[in-house]
């Protein structure tokens, strides 16, 4: 069985161009950098996403919907009221669950910015039975004392769905512009119908207004107008390089397949026609090879998955032998990576840490380059990575 499925894999790969990176996360070796590791807070329960609000405290969500601040020097918390009708996750009973209050993003404007997947409680279908909708919501308030004021939604995605996977969901902001993952919802092919959100990257203004340049205005007239690229899954990271400004994102592939990518104008990184190496999770194919030229390509892909998180190019000078390269987290793979970047191009791979702490989903680096990270379980912990 084993010899007929490197056969298959053979087979699979030849067929697509040499030049891509496919990766395997199992043969990289151990960073040789002495770290300090040590738990902040605990008592969260499958925390998603974590932003600084200033060099001290930082607001952490769960997918339950709670907000925390934390103050990273006292590990004090206190819970934040706001009024965000996000999806209530359930826990381990319904393993698919990954909707709820998800990524947060505080920016220098004032306002917070919020991921989530939009509660519109019971409806009634063609069947004549309740089910529950849902969509990747954005939105933006205000914190003020212990609350969110203010609260505004920019954007819903269109259509409503039933199904509870694959809301992508994390922020970045470049300049007056808000570009955010939205996941394909487990629905495949959407993500090749650039009139639904599903399966894209958005980019609005931080008012919700939309780009005069995006696609839609240009040369893609049947995009929806906040559409700026398709074609794929289910997008967990992004950041902004340091380097040349662009913006890289991450996403899950399927049984693998992981990968980042270059957010590009206009893009179709190929879901789910290709699959970047990456098959269902019965074993079978997906489409008849894992890259196609008429899609745009990652820069890095790994098989098998390991379950990418939220990526950063880190800053700072607690490791200064790490400034400019990429960390990516693995929540399956309990891993934190660093991806050593030269001329904008990948040329070593390393684990800074793994089996340690548990299913990172998310992390940040405070401005003296600490990295507090968060694990997606239940009593759940933050942790600080610090220099020894």
């Amino acid at each position: 069985m084993k010899i007929l499925a490197f056969i298959f894999l053979a087979l699979f790969f030849s067929e697509s161009s040499s030049s891509e990176k496919i990766s395997d996360y199992r043969k990289y070796k151990t960073s040789q950098v002495k770290y300090k590791l040590e738990k902040v807070a605990s008592s969260f329960d499958y925390p998603w996403g974590l932003t600084f609000i200033d060099k001290d405290n930082l607001l952490v969500t769960e997918k339950n919907g709670r907000l925390v601040k934390v103050n990273v020097k006292t590990g004090k918390t206190l819970d934040i009221n706001h009024n965000i009708q996000s999806i209530r996750y359930d826990g381990e009973s319904i393993a698919y669950q990954q909707g709820g209050l998800l990524d947060v993003y505080s920016h220098n404007d004032g306002h917070i910015f919020f991921s989530y997947s939009h509660d519109f409680k019971e409806t009634i279908g063609a069947d004549k039975k309740p089910s529950k909708s849902s969509s990747t919501v954005i939105a933006r308030g205000k914190l003020s004392g212990n609350e969110i004021k203010n609260l505004e939604i920019l954007l819903v995605g269109k259509p409503k769905i039933h199904t509870n996977k694959h809301f992508g969901s994390r922020i970045v902001i470049k300049d007056d512009y808000l570009f955010a993952g939205f996941g394909e919802r487990d629905a495949g092919m959407i993500a090749q119908d650039p009139t639904q959100h599903p399966g894209s990257i958005i980019r609005i203004k931080k008012d919700g207004s939309i780009p005069i340049d995006n696609p839609t205005f240009k040369d893609h007239p049947e995009w929806l107008p906040e559409i700026y690229l398709i074609g794929v899954r289910n997008p967990q990271g992004m950041a902004i390089s340091p380097h040349n400004q662009e913006i890289y994102f991450s996403q899950h592939g399927p049984m693998g397949g992981d990968n980042i990518s270059k957010v590009t104008y206009a893009a179709n990184f190929g879901w789910k026609d290709v699959a970047w190496g990456g098959s269902e999770y019965s074993g079978k194919k997906i489409g008849n090879v894992p890259f196609k030229d008429k899609y745009n390509k990652p820069i890095i892909t790994w098989v098998p998955s390991m379950a990418i998180g939220n990526i950063q190019f880190y800053h700072g000078n607690a490791f200064p032998e790490w400034k400019g390269d990429l960390i990516v987290s693995a929540t399956k793979a309990q891993m934190l990576l660093r991806l050593n970047f030269e001329n904008n191009q990948i040329v070593d791979e390393e684990i800074i840490l793994k089996d340690k702490i548990g299913r990172i989903r998310d992390f940040e680096i405070d401005h003296n380059g600490n990295i507090f990270i968060i694990t997606d379980e239940s009593n759940s912990s933050l942790w600080r990575i610090s220099a020894k």
